[in-house]
């Protein structure tokens, strides 16, 4: 969806001597009539607790607060959207209605917002909320129909509050939208389909990093898988195919193996499958570590305790429809926290007190599909526009390499950031040079005797940067050593060489602590 919507104008403010707002006739019909709610001859106070939209009706939760103090909830319908917040006085006519009887245009102002101060929320500021009702207006003649919509914010110093908006398209109520401040009046619609959801992306990541555990434990138990009655042939066949699509150190070494070890990885296992493609055709890691888990949960008893942690931790069966349904959860979400570090840390889990084979095998296994889930989820959760206008692409993912007898997971993150666009005569548009790209690349592994590594590199138009770090002073001097005859090497492949440094340590993490590459400005 595109477009712009329209905040409601702000009304004039009632000064002190004008009467209160009547709104006249209108009942709220009672969903259980209680009779003597309310005394005759005597009013009430009632907040909307919260309001949902039924056809042409809309359903109120109300907090009724009494004379004499005691509070009370009740359900009611009424014709018109009170939002959230909203005060009312009422009155009891007969046990299945109630009566409003005033509705202060000051509280119904405060319940409603009806402009955003960009003070707090700056131009370009993005909304999330989500639709409560839909109404359409009485139409002028002569002008487009105008559709009105309650929205509940979800994100900023807004969240919980509701906003009151104009329409020229008509809002599925439930929707969630997203929406950038175009002024205090007035937001502009972002496709859903060009974005995710973050929040929701957010809260998913933090659900599956507490479960994930490292590769390499599960991968060490399976080449010492003792032999036993619980093995089946199957589970067997289904150890040896996730063991022999790993890739080795050479295999990784050139573009093609590369590239299948990416594909492999289980990063892309939904899109394989959105495609119509039959992951089971080629090896991938995601696909054969479920397949693992199928065939080890045939091998238990079945009342284990473990079939809480296969539904807990296989959400990959579902990612597109998990990916759908977690925005529902977006109300719950506080705002986005900082980007998830790179690299993962490690996390090998022990076998508990009384825990079979299997049982360990199973739990290793799940811990295993929700460390690349969180991969996937950091990917999701670091793509989007920049502040600045740039659009980032991000692709972070793990594959377990071979290297002799040992199996080395190794962490790689891909981000791409594209040049944001930039105004042209209308005449100079078919003539716009390609969009130039700044590539990133991350990599984190720890492979013996050099220690643990992490290099960080990023490319744009032809030219290569890069820094080192290694923890071990032998490795740190080992490389320093080496980088002469490296940069030479870029240099013979046709690159052009910037900064190349090795350090040893770790890479310092925060926002400022990445190498810097500014877009240039040709026509400065």
């Amino acid at each position: 969806m595109t477009g712009e919507m329209n905040i409601l104008p702000l009304p004039q403010p009632t000064s002190a001597t004008s009467r209160p707002l009547v709104v006249s006739g209108e009942l709220l019909k009672l969903l259980t009539p209680i009779e003597g709610l309310i005394t005759a001859g005597q009013s009430a106070r009632a907040e909307v607790l919260s309001l949902k939209q039924a056809d042409q009706t809309f359903q109120l939760l109300l907090k009724v607060t009494l004379e004499s103090g005691r509070q009370t909830t009740v359900q009611a319908t009424s014709s018109q959207p009170l939002p959230q917040g909203t005060y009312l006085a009422i009155t009891q006519p007969s046990a299945g209605n109630l009566a409003v009887t005033v509705q202060q245009a000051i509280a119904s102002s405060v319940a409603a917002l009806t402009r955003i101060d960009t003070a707090q929320l700056p131009v370009g500021t993005l909304l999330q909320g989500k639709v409560l009702t839909a109404q359409v207006l009485p139409q002028v003649p002569g002008q487009p129909t105008v559709f009105r919509s309650l929205v509940s914010l979800l994100n900023t110093a807004l969240s919980g509050k509701t906003l009151t908006i104009d329409s020229p398209t008509p809002l599925r109520i439930g929707t969630l939208l997203s929406a950038q401040v175009q002024d205090s009046q007035t937001l502009k619609f972002v496709p859903l389909s060009s974005r995710h959801e973050q929040l929701a992306v957010t809260q998913q990541l933090a659900s599956q990093q507490s479960r994930q555990g490292s590769l390499d434990g599960l991968l060490k138990l399976l080449q010492n898988l003792p032999a036993s009655d619980q093995t089946s042939s199957d589970l067997r066949a289904a150890v040896n195919k996730l063991l022999a699509g790993l890739p080795d150190v050479q295999q990784l070494s050139t573009p093609k193996g590369l590239a299948l070890a990416l594909a492999g990885s289980g990063a892309f296992l939904e899109s394989k499958l959105l495609g119509g493609q039959n992951p089971a055709l080629a090896p991938d890691m995601k696909g054969d570590l479920l397949r693992l888990i199928a065939q080890v949960s045939q091998g238990l008893p079945a009342n284990t305790s473990l079939g809480a942690i296969i539904a807990a931790n296989t959400l990959a069966q579902a990612m597109p429809s998990f990916v759908r349904n977690a925005l529902g959860m977006l109300g719950q979400v506080s705002a986005k926290p900082s980007p998830t570090s790179f690299p993962i840390p490690e996390r090998l889990l022990q076998s508990a007190e009384g825990e079979g084979d299997l049982e360990h095998l199973l739990r290793l296994a799940a811990a295993a599909v929700s460390r690349l889930q969180s991969h996937q989820l950091s990917s999701l959760e670091q793509t989007g526009v920049t502040s600045d206008g740039r659009l980032m692409s991000t692709w972070q993912l793990e594959i377990p390499m071979r290297n002799m007898q040992d199996i080395v997971p190794l962490q790689v993150k891909f981000q791409r950031e594209d040049a944001p666009e930039k105004e042209q005569p209308q005449e100079r548009r078919d003539e716009r040079e390609p969009k130039q790209q700044l590539w990133r690349v991350d990599l984190a592994f720890d492979m013996e005797p050099l220690g643990p590594l992490q290099v960080q590199a990023q490319l744009i138009a032809g030219s290569l940067s890069s820094q080192l770090w290694a923890e071990r002073p032998y490795t740190a001097s080992l490389i320093e050593s080496n980088l002469a005859a490296l940069r030479q090497r870029l240099l013979d492949s046709g690159l052009n060489v910037g900064d190349f440094d090795c350090h040893q340590g770790t890479p310092p993490q925060g926002p400022q602590t990445r190498l810097e590459q500014r877009w240039v400005d040709e026509t400065a």
